[in-house]
């Protein structure tokens, strides 16, 4: 019998880890689909509190893991694929082995949509990214394009035009889906031009190991060109890791799950943190943040629950 599974390894969930293990709960903590989550793929850190120099993420992720494991956190490889949260115990799937535990905590995070372009995933981190907030400072005075045509891809294309010189929206239509007064910020942006009806056909250049153009495909003409470019933000969304808790917890209607009183859900014992709940600033220091909370709030339950 387990007092607490943390599902997933990213930010949130390594930090519920060393919480949870402080409070001597040993923990389980189940790697996912992902073991580190976004961070494992990105290059350098800059913006989490404490790194003056900034660091790679997998360096931080490494380090929240070895944080988590010298007060008694424990790791099982491989990702939950069942959960029966009727009744405590809850029950969870883990590789064909069933866990029980006391409580548990989702941070399963989200995963970004890509592309699925063959060079997208091996230049991520080296000009393609999914975050502008964590990479635009990296493209100071270049020349990048935004990939998408809602809300967050003008966010993206907004913020990036505090460092880029030039910014790209490239939309697979001619109208965009995004909310009428960020629409009106872009156009009115003199940074900012934009490609119609067109998708990204191919990255270049993975043999340089940088972003150096895009091949650009117009879905109407069939036409490819190609725009020299420093770095490519994909933004046309993510997709939280939810779907095993379908039916079980409750969530929004795009399926993140929703918490209430810091990280409780709707079933009593079971926790949220990280972008598995958060759909708004999705960095790694609010993850982290949320994922503290979810160890204590768990603690806290432990504390008064009746077995």
């Amino acid at each position: 019998m387990r007092q607490v599974i943390i599902l997933g390894s990213g930010p949130a969930g390594l930090t519920a880890g060393v919480y949870a293990a402080r409070a001597h709960l040993r923990p389980l903590i189940v790697d996912g689909h992902e073991p580190g989550g976004q961070l494992s793929l990105t290059t350098t850190v800059e913006n989490f509190p404490g790194f003056p120099g900034g660091l790679l993420g997998p360096d931080l992720i490494q380090s929240m893991r070895a944080q988590a494991e010298r007060f008694g956190a424990e790791y099982r490889q491989g990702e939950a694929t069942d959960a029966d949260l009727g009744r405590r115990p809850f029950r969870i799937t883990i590789g064909g082995t069933a866990e029980e535990c006391q409580t548990l905590i989702v941070a399963t995070g989200a995963s970004a949509k890509m592309l699925g372009l063959p060079s997208e995933r091996q230049l991520v981190g080296h000009g393609v990214s999914t975050c502008a907030t964590c990479d635009g400072f990296f493209f100071q005075d270049q020349v990048v394009m935004v990939v998408g045509g809602g809300d967050s891809a003008l966010e993206e294309a907004l913020f990036l035009t505090k460092f880029a010189k030039r910014v790209t929206v490239v939309h697979r239509r001619d109208t965009l889906r995004a909310s009428k007064i960020m629409q009106e910020r872009a156009f009115a942006n003199p940074k900012i031009d934009f490609l119609w009806d067109s998708i990204p056909a191919e990255i270049l250049d993975v043999g340089q190991q940088k972003v150096t153009s895009v091949r650009i495909r117009n879905v109407k003409t069939d036409t490819i060109t190609e725009r020299t470019v420093d770095g490519i933000f994909v933004a046309i969304g993510h997709t939280p890791n939810t779907q095993m808790f379908q039916g079980k917890l409750e969530m929004d209607g795009v399926g993140y799950i929703v918490t209430h009183e810091g990280t409780r859900t709707n079933v009593p014992g079971v926790f949220a943190a990280g972008d598995v709940q958060d759909h708004v600033y999705r960095q790694a220091i609010t993850a982290a943040g949320s994922g503290c909370m979810a160890a204590i709030d768990a603690e806290r339950f432990l504390e008064h629950a009746e077995y």
